[in-house]
């Protein structure tokens, strides 16, 4: 009889990353500055937010990240959601236009 393979779906997410999940934040160190990170599934995300990185909408259901200052002067007004490729690529690119 031939075996079969099925795929163990819920193991793999979360060894993606655990605190997407859990909402834990991650701090990551850039040339522009330190940051706190937060990565939102898209199950959790329920409203629109508009992307520094590429000044487009992120539309509920878009699994996306919150990074905010490391430092004290950060505070839950500086939180910022940005699309994962914004967020990586933002030392490659340059400032956006705001419409």
């Amino acid at each position: 009889m031939p075996r079969r393979n099925r795929p163990q779906r819920a193991a793999h997410s979360d060894r993606r990353d655990p605190g997407a999940t859990a909402g834990w934040a991650r701090a990551e160190a850039a040339s522009d500055g330190d940051w706190l990170v937060r990565t939102v599934p898209g199950a959790q995300a329920v409203k629109v937010y508009r992307c520094p990185g590429c000044d487009h909408e992120i539309r509920p259901g878009t699994p996306h990240v919150v990074a905010w200052p490391a430092d004290e002067t950060g505070s839950v007004a500086d939180r910022r959601h940005w699309h994962r490729g914004c967020w990586e690529a933002r030392a490659r690119r340059g400032p956006t236009r705001r419409r």
